[in-house]
């Protein structure tokens, strides 16, 4: 048991976790956190009886959710309830064709087939391999971090032997190409490369190990939306000791001789033995330790993708569609060159749109809907996002009403909408990028800033701008990778 202090910077799911895992290992855990409410990305607010979630919409791996209640000795059950989703996503194509991604491997390979005429075996193939590289690769560079000697020594060969030559040097595309050959099936799962804000034209083909998650493991649905998983780590932490100050905008990191030392809110000291990051780690480095050269340094990376968010009560119920739907571009590859390279919208965007009321009647009122409508858009770099949105608007209705066949925005009863600008002051990410960095670069992962910082002691950074990644899965898994930083480093100074 530790008497040492920790102050965290951020209440994102990654410092909700961290914070819980500190306070049970008997540190004294203050959170600060810039907003009047926890949860960063993972919020929400009501709009005339509608309830929405503002911003991740996807549950998977809730094991390690349960491992955070397991590690506090407290029943999950208490805090938090979910429950399996039969169909993953329904996918609906601009020529007329559907896709129901069943999260049992057997019925979404006959759906292929049926739908696609993909051979069932390569669709059961495929998955074998991406569990097969999440199992031999994931456990030791996910769920460690990549930047202590350690890590390459907790069975690396095995790990190094599965990843083959097209992982790295074929694009997910390339990958996906030699696998299936329908444009549809290659499209389904070029969109995996989205789950970390990257294009499936750049980023190496190791993300085929995402499908292995929502499509093996399984999708979920938390009962109450997703913002019941914030608030399940909010009474968790508050249960276990852990202090809370909302409102509170840390103004610096102070540091002395090459060491942590406290924080600066709102011009006030506040001393601890240990300071753990869960802002973006560019705005930490540019406005908490004032390094504008670590700072320019970490812009090196292309920025992840954006998104444009509109959040539509609709006066009526669609029988067709389900918890998490797509409806596709015609032309995905000209979508992610207007996103990555001409930082514009295309005028034929992928649409997603989630619908908790498809799981709860109460998250809007009776015979509606509410639709969280999603479009992939470029980090901001000054566009006029009023302008796009008002665009956007118009192409997506559009593209709905005509494969619905119903005037989607005759429905339209509240309204609200969120763009990079909101999304950057809203939860600090740096331009708006979801995930921090982008994928589309073969050494990405490696780039990616690491959990610790060597010319800071007792400075740590956890979340989705650094490694493992954005996401709610890998944000929880940095957080058990700095509490074992942080028990590693105690344990050397002990001896």
């Amino acid at each position: 048991m530790h008497a040492s202090k920790v102050v965290v910077i951020g209440s994102g799911v990654a410092g909700l976790s961290i914070a819980t895992r500190l306070a049970v290992k008997g540190y004294k855990v203050d959170v600060f956190e810039k907003n009047s409410y926890p949860g960063g990305k993972l919020s929400a607010f009501e709009n005339d009886g509608f309830h929405f979630d503002s911003g991740p919409s996807l549950f998977t791996q809730p094991q390690n959710i349960e491992e955070l209640f397991a590690l506090a000795n407290e029943p999950i059950g208490n805090y938090f309830a979910y429950q399996p989703v039969d169909v993953a996503c329904k996918y609906f194509f601009e020529n007329g064709k559907q896709v129901n991604a069943y999260t049992n491997p057997q019925l979404f390979a006959q759906e292929m087939k049926e739908q696609l005429n993909e051979n069932p075996q390569s669709i059961l193939n495929y998955l074998t391999q991406s569990e097969k590289l999440y199992d031999n690769t994931g456990r030791i560079f996910l769920d460690h971090s990549l930047h202590k000697i350690k890590t390459w020594f907790k069975g690396p060969g095995k790990a190094l032997s599965t990843i083959k030559f097209r992982h790295l040097f074929q694009s997910l595309h390339q990958y996906n190409c030699s696998h299936f050959t329908s444009p549809e099936a290659i499209q389904l799962f070029n969109r995996f490369a989205t789950y970390n804000g990257s294009s499936p034209y750049k980023a190496p083909a190791i993300l085929s190990v995402i499908p292995h998650l929502e499509l093996n493991q399984g999708t979920y649905y938390p009962k109450g939306g997703m913002i019941s998983i914030t608030n399940a780590l909010l009474e968790l932490a508050k249960n276990k000791g852990v202090q809370f100050h909302f409102d509170s905008l840390v103004q610096r990191i102070i540091h002395h001789e090459g060491k942590a030392r406290g924080i600066v809110v709102n011009d006030e000291n506040i001393l601890a033995d240990i300071v753990i990051s869960n802002s973006d780690v560019y705005f930490t480095y540019k406005n908490l330790l004032h390094n504008a050269t670590k700072a320019k340094k970490i812009l090196r990376q292309e920025r992840s993708s954006s998104a444009v968010i509109f959040y539509w009560g609709i006066k009526k119920q669609f029988d067709q569609l389900g918890l998490h739907n797509i409806f596709f571009s015609k032309d995905y590859k000209k979508e992610f060159d207007c996103i990555f390279n001409k930082k514009e919208l295309s005028n034929d965007p992928t649409v997603y749109i989630n619908i908790t009321a498809k799981m709860e009647k109460s998250q809007s009122p009776p015979g509606t809907e509410n639709w969280f409508l999603m479009v992939n858009a470029s980090a901001d770099s000054g566009q006029d996002w009023t302008a796009i949105k008002q665009q956007l608007r118009e192409d997506v209705l559009n593209k709905l009403s005509r494969i619905l066949g119903e005037d989607v925005q005759a429905l339209i009863q509240t309204e609200q909408t969120s763009d990079p600008i909101v999304i950057q002051e809203q939860t600090n990410s740096f331009r708006g990028s979801l995930y921090g960095s982008s994928s589309n670069s073969r050494l990405a992962a490696f780039l990616r800033h690491p959990n610790f910082t060597s010319s800071i002691k007792d400075l740590y950074f956890c979340g989705g701008s650094v490694h493992p990644g954005g996401g709610i899965p890998l944000c929880l898994k940095s957080a058990k990778i700095v509490s074992e930083l942080i028990a590693a480093a105690n344990k050397k100074a002990t001896h």
